[in-house]
């Protein structure tokens, strides 16, 4: 029996397992949309779901095949997720208790359908872990070196110019205006979301896993080098121009323009990454 026909045969289990997700994590579910929603940090959390559909979508073949083996094991995944959740309740740990939304799902396929289809799943399984903020602590640990190397970086091109400028830590000084490098600059922001494009447009584009591995590795210094453009840039009008080119509607535009061009940026060295794999066969 393949993985389509047992579907059809445990309907019946996944209605039970749907009702109890949905009674188990609703209120932290909601309380992670409303993260995605108020957190311009995560909000690339709104289409990690859709990738993941797509990703399975593209599995669809294999889903198929698969043979069901029903897994006793997958008991023992499912019971990990179940003290995952507790432990995060117990701690009030956001992120533990929204993982274990994914390792219980691990734990139900594999008890059902057993490991075959489980690693079949895992790639769009795994994916889903983008949809989960980091804590903020950990997001501070990160952030606050990324600020001082971006503003560090940042003054170093600006002084190239022969601009009067001076830096103390993650602060900018012109002689008529102070900045300074906020974590939206620091390029914490666009890697999140740039890890996760990375790794779709990998999985989806990609045949090799080294090519994959270079492409998510590669989110890091496009993320940190086109956010030390824009601190650059922001330096620079504001000395000539003024306030006004650091905030506002200027602000705003120039992160979209930022993260476009690290989107762009990505998907060129992601070509370049498949060609180089087509002419090394």
């Amino acid at each position: 029996m393949n993985a389509a026909e047992g579907l059809r045969g445990t309907r019946g289990y996944l209605l039970v397992f749907g009702l109890l997700m949905a009674v188990i994590y609703h209120q932290i579910a909601v309380e992670m949309v409303m993260n995605w929603e108020h957190d311009p940090n995560y909000s690339h959390g709104f289409l990690v779901p859709f990738i993941a559909s797509y990703l399975l979508w593209l599995r669809r073949d294999a889903v198929r095949q698969v043979p069901v083996k029903p897994a006793a094991g997958g008991m023992v995944i499912l019971a990990g997720g179940l003290v995952t959740l507790l432990l995060g309740v117990s701690s009030v740990e956001f992120m533990t208790m929204r993982s274990s939304m994914i390792i219980v799902t691990a734990g139900m396929i594999a008890f059902v359908y057993g490991y075959p289809l489980l690693r079949v799943l895992l790639v769009p399984l795994g994916y889903l872990f983008f949809m989960i903020p980091i804590p903020y602590i950990l997001y501070d640990e990160v952030a606050f070196p990324l600020k001082l190397f971006v503003a560090k970086v940042a003054v170093a091109g600006l002084k190239l110019f022969s601009l009067p400028v001076l830096r103390e830590g993650n602060v900018i000084i012109f002689p008529n205006i102070t900045l300074e490098v906020v974590d939206a600059c620091s390029g914490m922001r666009s890697l999140m979301s740039l890890l996760a494009l990375s790794t779709a447009y990998g999985f989806m584009f990609l045949r090799r896993p080294w090519q994959r591995v270079v492409l998510v590795l590669a989110a890091v210094p496009v993320a940190v080098a086109t956010n030390v453009f824009r601190v650059f840039v922001t330096g620079f009008l504001a000395r000539h121009v003024g306030k006004g080119a650091a905030e506002g509607f200027f602000h705003d535009f120039a992160g979209l323009a930022v993260f476009a061009t690290a989107m762009v940026l990505i998907a060129v060295i992601g070509w370049l990454l498949s060609m180089g794999g087509r002419n090394a066969r």
